[in-house]
């Protein structure tokens, strides 16, 4: 019997590790950045053995029930669910980390913002349908890099433009299609390798947190030296006559103060 880690893959069964893939995004099982990242694995596989590695933690064949629906820009169905919006009207308004997307997404930003991050979503759709509109604010859709970024409509004293590194020619990936309208706004589909990490902002609180504690370099902080036989922790405590705080001033029966020359 031939060992599975030397015997190289076919096409054929390079296309049957997708198309399951596809099933258990559909599914819930995968979410938009595994969906990509494991079909770009995929697409590169050299042997058998890799190929079972990419779906080694999703049901067997014929398990899954259903066809996934192929990737491809086409019409949504009429009678659907209703379309999600995220409005933001003169503030903010973020979605990030785990969420489930089985509808079109709306996104309107009238002097204000509006970021949906795809990364982490679990994609049950086919194709992600999207509709953003942008007046005097902006829209950012966040995706990872190696999806498919179908993007048009209109701009008006504002921009619409997508910054997604593509994936190579042949590949059956994901489908993110935007139609975008622009009034003195911004409409932009961005990359991973445009976008922050999904962890940075935790990791950048955190070492803030450990620099101001000190232990930034491993070093604590230094404890104060204990006081001698004539010092005290009060630092406003003084011995002698001069308890005041503020400038010396000379005893008047000393003299005129500043001292005056003489024959004055």
């Amino acid at each position: 019997m031939n060992d599975p880690g030397v015997i190289r893959a076919s096409d054929a069964e390079r296309e049957a590790v997708v198309e399951r893939l596809r099933v258990a995004s559909v599914e819930g099982r995968l979410t938009l950045g595994e969906l990509t990242e494991r079909t770009e694995a995929a697409y590169t596989a050299v042997t058998q053995a890799e190929l079972a590695v990419i779906t080694s933690d999703l049901p067997a064949d014929g398990r899954s029930q259903g066809p996934a629906p192929a990737y491809a820009p086409d019409p949504a169905p009429q009678g659907g669910r209703a379309r999600r919006w995220f409005v933001a009207v003169m503030g903010d308004s973020k979605r990030r980390g785990k969420w489930r997307i089985d509808q079109g997404l709306g996104a309107v930003a009238v002097m204000g913002d509006v970021v949906l991050d795809l990364r982490e979503a679990e994609v049950r759709t086919g194709v992600v349908d999207i509709v953003a509109a942008a007046v005097m604010g902006d829209v950012k859709i966040i995706v990872p890099d190696g999806v498919d970024v179908d993007l048009e409509g209109i701009a008006i004293m504002g921009d619409k433009k997508v910054q997604v590194l593509e994936a190579p020619p042949g590949m059956n990936v994901p489908v993110i299609r935007v139609k975008a309208y622009a009034v003195m706004g911004d409409v932009r589909v961005i990359g991973d390798s445009k976008a922050k990490p999904v962890k940075k902002a935790w990791a950048a609180w955190r070492e803030q947190w450990r620099e101001l504690r000190g232990e930034l370099m491993g070093e604590p902080q230094r404890p104060l030296p204990p006081p001698g036989p004539h010092q005290h922790l009060d630092p406003h405590w003084h011995s002698g006559p001069q308890q005041r705080s503020g400038p010396h001033r000379p005893d008047p029966s000393q003299g005129p103060y500043p001292p005056q020359p003489p024959g004055y």
